[in-house]
């Protein structure tokens, strides 16, 4: 877990960022993606996903440890597609800035970079320095939060997004929640929180936050996407995705 100094301004343009609430369609949140691009476009055909109503809302990490990495950066183009920065992506600018070796980061997971150019890799940190921590969509009881690993506190805290470094280290690397370390307690007055980082076997909801990431990229792993205030999910392996066809699949434009 490393600590990068001075990232908050080289990384983050807008910590946080809000959107209305979709009236004229359905909003969606996909767990860590991690490449498993096979994956996900079979979960956008069983989900029946419309580009020009649904959203589609990520917690991080696009990249590393799946096959598609490269792929996966490119959803960042869709106007249906919403991520917030993962510590994959963090990883990445840091790499990209010099502030981090290459090694380290092919040590988790980023290896797939490693025919990848110092250019191209600036280009894809120019692109991810725009995401932001934190995404709020709606507003009083329909309101939802997405952010990558963990936060304790309110709504009205992430909505002043005057963040400490400590703060955004635990949005981006926390675990203390996921592993029972953390008070579900601090996170009062914090409105239903979608998270990820921490693979979960299933779905899980610590206090106010639902992790979603359920290991698309490991051994006995799926990619899980969930419909927000619903009980309602979608997940599937990368291995049972390919075998119904996935790979021939085309992503919504």
């Amino acid at each position: 877990m490393p600590h990068y100094h001075g990232r908050m301004e080289s990384v983050l343009v807008t910590p946080v960022q809000h959107h209305a609430v979709n009236l004229s369609g359905r909003d969606f949140i996909v767990g860590d993606l991690h490449g498993c691009m096979d994956a996900l476009r079979y979960l956008l055909r069983d989900i029946a996903f419309d580009p020009a109503h649904d959203r589609l809302f990520s917690v991080g990490d696009l990249v590393d440890r799946g096959e598609h990495s490269e792929q996966a950066l490119a959803l960042l183009d869709k106007p249906w597609f919403y991520a917030v920065l993962g510590n994959h992506e963090d990883t990445l600018c840091a790499v990209a800035d010099g502030r981090l070796r290459r090694q380290w980061w092919y040590g988790i997971g980023g290896s797939w970079a490693a025919e990848v150019s110092d250019e191209r890799l600036q280009r894809y940190a120019e692109r991810l320095r725009t995401l932001p921590l934190v995404r709020v969509v709606g507003s009083g009881k329909e309101r939802f939060n997405i952010l990558h690993a963990e936060f304790f506190g309110t709504d009205a805290d992430l909505d002043a997004a005057n963040f400490s470094a400590d703060v955004r280290q635990q949005l981006l690397w926390g675990r203390d929640l996921a592993i029972g370390n953390g008070d579900p307690g601090r996170q009062r007055g914090l409105s239903l929180t979608y998270c990820g980082h921490t693979p979960m076997r299933d779905i899980q909801q610590i206090g106010s936050q639902v992790f979603i990431d359920t290991g698309a990229f490991g051994p006995g792993g799926k990619l899980t996407i969930v419909e927000p205030h619903r009980l309602r999910r979608w997940s599937i392996s990368v291995e049972a995705a390919r075998a119904d066809g996935a790979a021939a699949l085309a992503l919504p434009s």
